[in-house]
């Protein structure tokens, strides 16, 4: 009963429609004939002589003259179409269509509501995730477990330095833990100014701009440059956060095989093609190279030097994501640009996290002013999140400060992860791929086991067994439904510049000895 005035508006729609199609198939019916006729009429008849024939005359003409089946269907859709009109019954509501209290109740206790988001696949479940407690550092406690930590992030050490840690409880006593609103509304307080200063000093840019959330930089970074119409060439091994900022930007993107300059100049060469055929488009589209200083799924190194001839060579800006080698890449740790001797003004924009070798939280890109500044207007994780909270600006400037006083830290971690990785190589049951001077190490099976599960299931034994044995590893997560290209399985590894030798020689002979019991 609940139903019925829907039941009848779609009654009276259908009838609607039904004499708006006959009455149409009618009267052209009616007037082709019509049309006909007096076209016949007309090759014995002079000009002067339609004026005589009125359309009255015509029809019964036509009506004299036409076949029998014809008067027959039209006077048969007039009849119905009369019936549809004045005969069909009326809905009009009354109270007897209102249910019941008994009827409410009912059908109240049988309605079943959709759910609120589909249900999770298998990738997307939560994972258990083990309870650390106390200060990360080399080691950590997990599970009221101590454990060597080749797990976490840490690459300079600098979390655990106590001049940070000074310098953030002086700036919570003085501003509170937080900034509680954006940085465009009272959210911007002198300490992320002078961050931002710091930061742009240090990577010899122009200018700099500091989001609370380091994978929102190059979320937020992407789209703010790259709208819809325009045009990216990214490598297909990127990052999530970065595959999020390409979402975001609704251009047309273009992938190419990962770290494949050959691939990549076949697309340039194909665009430039497409743009000569039609110049007034190309001239109105933007075109971007996105690429990973250091890969966070892979471990490996961009060829940088090749992205910038092709900047040159065909006019594209280069969007460069630098979370893994900044701090740990070039003499005094800038990153990609200043490993490969590049200058500034050969990468366009620069992007990374501060979670990593800064050890705090929030990220940053930076450029030219007149690049940067347009981030502070169309940046959405920069216009609508509250701003970093003051402590860890402070924090992270500090880490700055320490960076740019010891660089002999940034050529102390890669020959340290130059070991550890010659003492996994020795292992005949992995694979280990990816920059030699990264301290971001993926290892994976040397033999798959037959498919991707078993792969992950194997890879989550030997991580417990190592837990175990007192080594904090992981393996790779990914979500595996949303990820453009989804790497093989692996176990990542974290090397950090606190590391000594003996440790990272114990974590190499415990990996060894449990890979050797697991793939037996």
């Amino acid at each position: 009963m609940v139903t019925a005035p829907l039941v009848h508006l779609t009654n009276q729609i259908t009838h609607t429609s039904l004499v708006i199609g006959l009455g149409t198939i009618f009267t052209a019916s009616l007037f082709c004939g019509l049309i006909d006729r007096l076209r016949g009429v007309g090759g014995t008849m002079s000009t002067s002589d339609y004026s005589y024939i009125t359309i009255f005359e015509g029809i019964l003409l036509y009506a004299s003259e036409a076949p029998t089946y014809h008067i027959i269907l039209e006077v048969a859709l007039v009849l119905w179409i009369i019936k549809l009109l004045f005969f069909t019954q009326k809905y009009h509501p009354n109270a007897s269509d209102k249910p019941t209290p008994e009827e409410e109740e009912s059908l109240i206790h049988d309605w079943e509501p959709e759910p609120l988001v589909p249900p999770l696949s298998d990738d997307n479940k939560v994972p258990e995730s083990p309870i650390v407690t106390g200060m990360t550092g080399t080691y950590v406690t997990v599970d009221g477990k101590k454990c060597l930590n080749l797990a976490t992030f840490n690459f300079l050490g600098l979390l655990n330095k106590k001049n940070i840690h000074e310098v953030a409880e002086t700036t919570i006593k003085k501003y509170g833990v937080g900034s509680c609103g954006p940085r465009g509304f009272y959210g911007t307080m002198d300490v992320h100014i002078d961050l931002e200063e710091k930061l742009a000093e240090f990577t010899g840019r122009e200018e700099a701009i500091v989001y609370s959330f380091g994978f929102a930089a190059i979320a937020s970074a992407i789209p703010a440059y790259s709208k819809r119409g325009d045009i990216i060439f990214c490598d297909e091994g990127v990052g999530f956060a970065v595959q999020k900022g390409l979402s975001a930007s609704r251009s047309q993107l273009k992938y190419f095989k990962h770290n494949d300059m050959e691939d990549l100049e076949k697309l340039l060469l194909d665009q430039e093609k497409k743009d000569k055929r039609n110049p007034d488009k190309a001239k109105k589209a933007r075109k971007f190279i996105v690429a990973e200083a250091l890969y966070m799924n892979y471990g490996d190194l961009v060829p940088l030097k090749k992205l910038v001839e092709f900047r040159k060579r065909f006019g594209v800006a280069i969007i460069l994501e630098e979370s893994l080698s900044f701090g740990v890449l070039g003499k005094t740790g800038k990153g990609a640009v200043e490993h490969f001797n590049l200058t500034n003004d050969d990468v366009d924009i620069v992007c990374a996290s501060m979670s990593l070798s800064m050890a705090t939280m929030g990220g940053f890109c930076a450029g030219k002013t007149f690049v940067i500044d347009h981030q502070r207007l169309s940046g959405v994780g920069y216009c609508f999140s509250a701003s970093l909270p003051p402590f860890l600006a402070t924090a992270g400037s500090e880490a700055l400060s320490i960076m740019k006083e010891s660089p002999a830290m940034f050529q102390e971690l890669r020959e340290k992860a130059k070991l550890f990785r010659q003492l996994l190589n020795d292992i005949s049951e992995i694979r280990v791929e990816g920059f030699e001077e990264s301290p971001l190490i993926h290892i994976y099976l040397a033999h798959s086991q037959g498919s991707r599960e078993l792969d992950k299931n194997l890879l989550d034994q030997i991580v417990s067994d190592c837990y175990q044995e007192g080594i904090a590893i992981v393996t790779a997560k990914y979500l595996e439904s949303q990820e453009h290209n989804l790497p093989p399985p692996s176990i990542r590894l974290a090397v950090s510049v606190e590391h000594t030798k003996e440790e990272l020689t114990k974590g190499a002979q415990v990996l060894k000895n449990v890979f050797e019991k697991r793939c037996q």
